[in-house]
C-alpha cells in the first residue's frame, strides 16, 4: 500500500519551507492541492515537477474515494493547501479520515501554521489555549461568542480584514472592552505587525488604520 503525507507550506516566507517537505513533494507520485494556481508558483520556484490535482472543499467529497483507491494501489501522495498546515481552517480533514478508516498509513510533517507564531508573539498565557478558527459568519455565531464568554483559556481565532473591526467589537461586547487581545496580521511576510492592547485599544487602532492581510486574534481568556 502506498502513503498520504501531510505536508506543511509557508503562511509567506518562502524561506519558511523545510527542505524534507521539498524532497517529499518531489518523490510523491501525485500532489493534491488546495488551489492549483497558487501551488503551482511555490511547486516551480522548488523546481518540483510531479503530478498535481485540484482538492479544496468543493470537490473533496467527490476526489477522495478515487484518492483512496490510489493510496490503496500503492501510490504515494502529498496533500498541501495554499498556505500554512492541511487541516487547519483547510481543506484535509476529510482525506485524512478517508485514509486512517482504510487502513492507510497517513504522516504528517511539522512545519508552518500561523495561529502558533501568533500566539507565542501575542505576550498572552500560551500553555493551555484552545484554537476556534474562523467564527461562523451568521448562523450560530452569537451562540458560540456566548459559548466562549468563561472561557478561561487563551482563544486562537483567524479572521479576514474586512471582517476584523466587527468581530473586535463583537469580542468587547461579550468579553469586556478591557480584556487583553493581540492582532497579528502577514505572518512571516514584508509587512509582518503584531497590534497588543485591550479589545478597545484595538479597536480604536483598526479604525484609524485599515487592516490588511491575512489575519490571527489571540484574545486573553478570563483568567488571564
Amino acid at each position: 500500500m502506498g502513503k498520504l503525507y501531510v505536508v506543511p507550506t509557508p503562511v509567506g516566507n518562502l524561506e519558511d519551507m523545510t527542505f524534507r517537505a521539498i524532497r517529499i513533494l518531489k518523490e510523491v507520485d501525485f500532489i493534491l492541492a488546495e488551489d492549483t494556481r497558487t501551488s503551482g508558483i511555490l511547486l516551480k520556484h522548488f523546481e518540483i515537477k510531479n503530478s498535481m490535482y485540484s482538492h479544496h472543499k468543493f470537490n473533496e467529497h467527490k476526489t477522495v474515494e478515487n484518492v483512496v483507491n490510489r493510496i490503496k494501489a500503492g501510490e504515494t501522495a502529498a496533500l498541501i493547501s495554499d498556505a500554512g498546515t492541511p487541516g487547519i481552517s483547510d481543506p484535509g480533514f476529510l482525506v485524512v479520515r478517508e485514509c486512517v478508516r482504510n487502513g492507510l498509513e497517513v504522516e504528517c510533517l511539522p512545519g508552518a501554521t500561523a495561529f502558533v507564531p501568533a500566539l507565542v508573539a501575542s505576550g498572552l498565557p500560551n500553555d493551555r489555549f484552545c484554537f476556534e478558527g474562523f467564527l461562523p459568519q451568521k448562523k450560530g455565531r452569537m451562540t458560540k461568542l456566548k459559548s466562549l464568554v468563561e472561557e478561561g483559556r487563551t482563544m486562537v481565532f483567524y479572521e479576514s480584514p474586512h471582517r476584523l473591526l466587527k468581530t473586535l467589537t463583537q469580542f468587547a461586547e461579550y468579553f469586556g472592552t478591557d480584556r487583553q487581545a493581540a492582532v497579528s496580521r502577514e505572518i512571516s511576510k514584508l509587512h509582518e505587525e503584531t497590534v497588543r492592547g485591550d479589545l478597545n485599544e484595538l479597536i480604536e487602532h483598526f479604525t484609524r488604520v485599515e487592516p490588511r492581510g491575512e489575519i490571527v486574534i489571540i484574545v486573553a481568556g478570563i483568567d488571564n
